[in-house]
């Protein structure tokens, strides 16, 4: 606390903080122009001064309808594959012309060579008579007089072949790496004795399973039943594959 002092009544000058400039943007001068650029146009209704139009562009009849294309000349699809139209009533035949084709005779020939056609098979099955085809309702057998009715088809004789090549390179394999002693066959005596194994484990497992309390409230009793969980599941497999598989190779 400053201590009263005579120098203290002098009356002193109030000392002004100096402020600091004004930040002005690099881009205020493009910013203003751009935003008072066009910006006194339209502000009333429409232009400030209206163009007048020209007196030759007056509005004439039917202008504002829409204007259709073109007409192009119609030709059929088929036109060219078409018989010639039948002539008309003042149109002069073409006169002086003969044939000794005999007519009768060749309607003839043609009937007595003909192939009689057979009929359609149809069935009706409602009492107004409605008539339905045959072939495709399903009711007519087709198939048994197909040309390759009962014979294998030929994707599983492929099929075949392909799993007995895979087969024979398989046993090739097998064969090289016994000549070379790298891989041996496991007996049946082995395989059961395996098997066997297997079996107990998973009663042994179950038995410790069937023993844990059914309420599992702390960490350590789920972790315990998620873990033989798993082993008993994977013991299943393995039995399944032993029991799946008769030959069974073993690799050193």
């Amino acid at each position: 606390m400053d201590e009263g002092t005579i120098y203290n009544l002098i009356p002193t000058e109030p000392v002004k903080k100096e402020k600091k400039p004004r930040y002005n943007s690099k881009f205020h001068q493009s910013v203003k122009e751009e935003y008072t650029s066009n910006n006194a146009d339209h502000k009333t209704m429409g232009q400030a001064k209206v163009p007048v139009p020209a007196t030759e562009n007056f509005l004439k009849k039917h202008e504002k309808e829409p204007k259709l294309p073109n007409k192009d000349e119609f030709h059929y699809p088929d036109e060219k594959r078409r018989r010639p139209p039948v002539p008309k009533k003042d149109d002069m035949p073409l006169m002086g012309l003969k044939t000794t084709k005999n007519f009768i005779t060749t309607n003839a020939v043609q009937t007595i060579t003909s192939v009689p056609r057979k009929p359609e098979k149809i069935y009706v099955d409602t009492r107004k008579g409605d008539k339905h085809y045959l072939d495709p309702s399903g009711l007519e057998p087709l198939y048994i007089h197909r040309k390759d009715y009962g014979n294998t088809p030929e994707y599983l004789t492929k099929r075949k072949e392909e799993i007995k090549r895979a087969q024979e390179e398989y046993n090739a394999y097998v064969a090289e790496h016994f000549r070379k002693g790298s891989m041996q066959q496991l007996s049946e005596e082995e395989r059961q004795f395996m098997l066997a194994g297997l079996k107990k484990n998973w009663e042994e497992i179950h038995d410790q399973y069937q023993g844990l309390s059914v309420v599992t409230d702390t960490a350590p009793k789920k972790n315990r039943k998620e873990r033989m969980e798993a082993e008993m599941k994977q013991l299943e497999r393995d039995i399944e594959s032993i029991e799946k598989h008769k030959i069974i190779y073993i690799a050193n």
